[in-house]
């Protein structure tokens, strides 16, 4: 709808405001002023430019005396002075001023309405509007007659450049926050991800301040209400293995865990969508439809169908589209705590056990390391896998220390008896380009096992070299391979892999052992190559 909302308060003399419109008119200004198309399946395709992905390396966080001391300042959070702040704030309010048309979104980060915030999105690409009506809780009419003034304002100003000269920046990109201004300005990239991604970072800030931990994770529930978590970098399985038509989605990215249980953050969900099939993923291939957004895909020029298997523009496609658009989504999405905590790794190194068990103390470990393993094929003849190390799962979005949220995950397992568990996607037999994929068949009935018990009273045995706790028995997997060392031909070959990725669990630890406890940085790996 369109309506009077008064923007010059942020110095913002738009000729058209369009504030909370339907997702249908969205498409039609899209279609009308922004080159989108309308798919066969009814979705919005559109492109985000130059840019298809996040631009972590122009992140600026500004260093103010009152949260200065609160933020894990690094390659992450790079320091910026409040007066550059202002440049680009000056600069995204003097392009939105220029424009025809300038889009606002009023909605809620956060299911639980005690924690959640009134976030304002101020933006001139009708699809970043659709986006952000898709991913932010959306406000019903009686709560956007009363939504008053936001907590958060976000200024996309995406299409207008940064200024390189501007310091503390040096490219013409920069997404930029100020924790006591309550704003986020992106400049030179029109990206939509960087919104998304610029909410999550706010309540990864806010939330720890109010005892309340923040997750970078999916969540789903049983139909006896016990609540799973999983954590997993790219590639390991979260998504797939979250969505079970038998579990109930609470949500498939952020969440938060307070004293009342977890809650989702967003109201949709952002999928990769590269090789998507309806057979692979069949509920996030029929929630593309009407009122869902597809960015930077492919498509035939005549029928309008989308060709998910084609990366020319990128391999980071995407589809945005409303949580309820899961025909097993919870709403509100809203759970208990969590009785199982599972953290998704896909091991290329082939020597990490398809499941083990962790103590409170090693889900810290592990939860701080944030590991997975990369094939590296970008390159001719490069088959040596390549350790990924991504601090709490979710590196680019911390704000505290990672061991503050590590700290707070373990007391909350402990307080409400939740399990730890590492879950291995990746190679057994062997490392990449010698072993073979784990079956997705054999990781399921794994998920299964620990959601029905089976693995709580299963024999275990422990681990030589990382010292984790592995069933020997699991319902639907074969014993053989519940011990890696076992299914390599090569058993000096074995040693040396892990001892290689011991040794590379303690480099990446080094960066946090200062703050870590003991008991933590003795939960990791018990052997280092050379000591």
């Amino acid at each position: 709808m369109s309506d009077s909302i008064d923007l010059t308060q942020y110095g913002i003399k738009a000729k058209e405001i369009i504030h909370n419109a339907a997702p249908a008119k969205l498409y039609e200004d899209a279609i009308r002023y922004d080159g989108a198309v309308i798919t066969s399946a009814g979705a919005i395709a559109t492109s985000s430019a130059e840019k298809t992905g996040r631009s972590p390396k122009d992140k600026r966080v500004v260093d103010h005396p009152d949260s200065s001391d609160d933020i894990w300042w690094g390659n992450i959070n790079i320091k910026l002075e409040e007066s550059s702040f202002m440049v680009n704030r000056q600069r995204a309010i003097d392009f939105l001023s220029h424009c025809d048309r300038v889009y606002v979104v009023d909605g809620f980060a956060g299911w639980d309405p005690k924690y959640r915030i009134k976030t304002r999105i101020i933006c001139a690409r009708p699809y970043h509007a659709l986006f952000m009506h898709n991913m932010l809780i959306r406000p019903t009419a009686e709560e956007l007659a009363d939504y008053g003034e936001p907590d958060y304002v976000v200024f996309n100003g995406g299409q207008f450049p940064a200024d390189p000269n501007t310091p503390g920046l040096g490219s013409p990109t920069s997404v930029s926050l100020s924790f006591e201004r309550s704003e986020f300005v992106i400049l030179g990239t029109q990206y939509a991800g960087e919104m998304k991604k610029g909410i999550f970072t706010i309540m990864h800030y806010l939330m720890p301040k109010t005892g309340v931990l923040s997750m970078h994770c999916s969540a789903n529930e049983g139909p006896e209400g016990d609540v799973s978590l999983f954590f997993g970098l790219s590639g390991t399985g979260k998504t797939t293995l979250s969505a079970d038509t038998r579990r109930a989605l609470i949500g498939d990215d952020e969440h938060c865990w307070s004293d009342d249980g977890v809650f989702n953050i967003e109201g949709g969900c952002y999928a990769k969508c590269i090789d998507l099939s309806e057979e692979k993923e069949p509920e996030i291939f029929r929630a593309i439809r009407f009122g869902s957004v597809l960015e930077n895909i492919v498509y035939d020029e005549a029928t309008r169908e989308v060709d998910y298997t084609d990366s020319s523009i990128t391999e980071n496609t995407r589809a945005s589209y409303p949580i309820e658009f899961i025909p097993n989504a919870k709403i509100p999405c809203v759970g208990g705590h969590p009785k199982n905590i599972i953290l998704l790794t896909c091991d290329a190194f082939g020597v990490l056990p398809p499941v083990s068990q962790l103590t409170p103390d090693q889900a810290m470990y592990h939860f701080i390391s944030g590991y997975t393993a990369k094939v590296a094929g970008t390159e001719v003849g490069v088959t040596e896998p390549e350790a990924t190390f991504s601090a709490c799962f979710g590196a680019a979005f911390l704000v505290w220390h990672p061991t503050k949220y590590a700290e707070m995950l373990a007391e909350l397992m402990r307080k409400h008896h939740a399990k730890a568990w590492l879950v291995n996607t990746g190679w057994s037999g062997g490392a990449y380009g010698t072993g073979s994929r784990m079956k997705l068949a054999y990781t399921r009935a794994i998920i299964d096992a620990i959601h029905d018990g089976a693995l709580d009273d299963a024999p275990m045995a422990e681990d030589p070299i990382f010292g984790l706790s592995v069933p020997t028995e699991c319902p639907h997997v074969p014993s053989e391979i519940l011990i890696p060392k076992q299914t390599w031909d090569d058993q000096a070959a074995f040693e040396e892999t892990a001892k290689k990725l011991a040794q590379l669990f303690h480099e990446n630890f080094e960066k946090y052992a200062d703050a870590a406890s003991e008991a933590i940085k003795n939960a990791g790996p018990g052997v280092v190559v050379g000591a």
